[in-house]
C-alpha cells in the first residue's frame, strides 16, 4: 500500500513538472514574457483601461505582465511582423508603457510588441517618450484646428476611413433619391 501510494504522489509530481513545461512552452510560443500576466484585454468583457487626465490619454495593452518589481506592456498583433516594427505600433507600446506609469508609479523601462511570427522588444527610452509627448501635442493641436480637408479623390480610400461616418467630403456617399413630379 505504502509503495502504491509513492508511485502515485511520484506520478502526481511528474504530471504537474509536465503541466508546467506545457504552460511555459504556451506562453513562449504565444510571445508573453515570463512573469505573472496581472491585466489581460482578451475576453469577453473588457478590462477598465489605463486613462491619465492631463494628456487625455486612454489605452488598454493586450496584457501587462509582471516580472519582479516591473510591469511590462504586451501589445499583439495578429499580422505578420513588418521588416521593422512600424512607428504607429512603436508609439503604441510607448504610450502604455507611460499610462502604466502614470497609474502605478512604476516605469515600464521597455514592453513587448508580438507579431504572429516575432516578438520585439520596445526600449521605453527618455528619447520615445519625448517623440511621444511631442506626438500627442501635435495631435492635440490638430485637433483644436479641426478635421482636415480631404487629400484624395478615391470613394475606395474613403469607404476603408474610420471617419467616414463623421467626414462631410466623403466620396462614398449614396446617391441622393430624385423625387418624381
Amino acid at each position: 500500500m505504502a509503495e502504491a501510494l509513492r508511485y502515485f504522489i511520484g506520478f502526481l509530481i511528474l504530471a504537474g513538472l509536465f503541466l508546467l513545461w506545457l504552460g511555459n512552452r504556451k506562453r513562449k510560443k504565444a510571445g508573453i514574457p515570463s512573469g505573472r500576466i496581472v491585466y489581460a484585454d482578451t475576453g469577453k468583457v473588457p478590462p477598465k483601461p489605463f486613462y491619465d487626465p492631463e494628456l487625455g490619454l486612454t489605452g488598454r495593452p493586450d496584457y501587462l505582465v509582471e516580472h519582479g518589481d516591473l510591469l511590462i506592456p504586451v501589445e499583439v498583433k495578429s499580422a505578420k511582423a513588418p521588416p521593422e516594427p512600424y512607428d504607429s505600433h512603436i508609439l503604441q507600446v510607448a504610450a502604455y508603457c507611460l499610462l502604466v506609469e502614470r497609474q502605478t508609479d512604476k516605469r515600464a523601462p521597455y514592453g513587448w510588441l508580438r507579431y504572429q511570427d516575432r516578438v520585439d522588444r520596445i526600449d521605453f527610452t527618455p528619447e520615445l517618450e519625448q517623440r511621444l509627448l511631442d506626438l500627442l501635442t501635435e495631435m492635440r493641436r490638430a485637433e483644436r484646428r479641426g478635421l482636415p480637408d480631404r487629400s484624395h479623390h478615391s470613394p475606395a480610400r474613403c469607404r476603408a476611413c474610420g471617419y467616414r461616418a463623421l467626414c462631410d467630403q466623403r466620396l462614398d456617399r449614396p446617391p441622393k433619391k430624385q423625387r418624381k413630379l
